[in-house]
């Protein structure tokens, strides 16, 4: 049997008994047991109703949280010529073409989330294999791949997260830090709900929400009523 230090046997005494609390609550738990030496990422978790295999099922999009994630996004761009120059004015990290490709096949990805202007597909799908499976391939449903790079990128680097249902029909994200204010989490986790409601598939049935919780990066997790979770 697993033996868990003072710290975790604490949190885990603290979240006896807890389920299915208000968001305010639930903040309240998660950030007062984050007590690691770094700031821990405030995490959230959705199990959906919804089968990803079935393409009329798959849960899909992106979401601008209005006090940002606190996470420092470096931005990778595909790009050629005026548009290049958009990019990295906007602050892109990485901006290239077929060098940027080859330094990917290579194995080096330094970045959380790529964007590419629609020209450049034809040497992005080349990665498929390499960034499909990292969740970092340009989508134009999620603005990725787009001419508007110079947005694109100031929405990657201010706080915009995107979402993906995996097989088991679970969405995650990273809503904030520890150190955010309560209030701001709680806004933050209402906004990414949300979003994630409004993209709910033509296929799904019955119920789409079935459980919504949140953790710290070091902590146990903590049910959250829907109800609460959507503010309505």
């Amino acid at each position: 049997m697993a033996k868990f230090g003072k710290r975790t046997r604490a949190a885990r005494e603290a979240f006896a008994a807890k389920e299915n609390v208000t968001v305010e609550e639930a903040v309240a738990l998660v950030k007062g047991n984050a007590k690691s030496k770094f700031d821990e990422t405030i995490e959230i978790a959705m199990n959906l109703g919804v089968d990803p295999r079935h393409a009329d099922q798959m849960v899909r999009g992106v979401v601008s949280l209005p006090n940002g994630t606190g996470k420092t996004v470096r931005v990778a761009v595909f790009a050629r010529g005026p548009k290049a120059d958009e990019a990295q004015a906007a602050g892109a990290d990485i901006v290239g073409a077929e060098d940027l490709m080859e330094t990917i096949q290579s194995g080096k990805i330094e970045f959380d989330r790529c964007i590419a202007t629609p020209d450049m597909m034809p040497i992005v799908g080349r990665l498929g294999k390499i960034l499909g499976p990292r969740n970092l391939m340009p989508n134009p449903k999620v603005g990725t791949v787009t001419m508007d790079v110079a947005d694109a990128v100031k929405a990657a680097k201010g706080g915009e997260v995107q979402f993906k249902a995996e097989k088991a029909g679970v969405v995650h994200a990273g809503v904030g830090k520890a150190s955010f204010d309560e209030a701001k989490l709680a806004e933050n986790i209402r906004a990414f709900v949300n979003a994630v409601g409004k993209a709910r598939p033509a296929g799904a049935k019955g119920t789409y929400m079935k459980k919504v919780s949140l953790s710290s990066t070091m902590g146990p997790g903590v049910s959250i009523d829907v109800v609460s979770a959507t503010g309505n």
